[in-house]
């Protein structure tokens, strides 16, 4: 197989195109920390769960960006990772 520059960008290790996967344990948390937040509005719970939500996505993102399977997901990483910058500095 011809390593193209598609290849690199969309296919693993295998040769199988990957484009989405089961999340992994960050992001699972993200998601439920995230939905959490929208039934604790505020108090205490509320800044822990918004806290655990931006640590496990800053974990996910920060995992893709360096151990992703292809550039597509290292690119996604890199992304999810200046967009939370640019929203935190806002």
């Amino acid at each position: 197989m011809e390593n193209t520059l598609v290849d690199k960008t969309f296919r693993d290790s295998n040769g199988k195109i990957v484009v989405a996967q089961m999340p992994n344990p960050p992001l699972i948390l993200w998601i439920v920390a995230s939905l959490l937040t929208l039934v604790f509005t505020s108090g205490k719970i509320n800044t822990v769960l918004d806290f655990l939500a931006n640590g496990s996505l800053f974990t996910w993102a920060w995992m893709e960006l360096f151990q992703g399977v292809n550039y597509f997901r290292r690119a996604l990483g890199l992304a999810v990772l200046i967009g939370m910058i640019a929203y935190k500095i806002q």
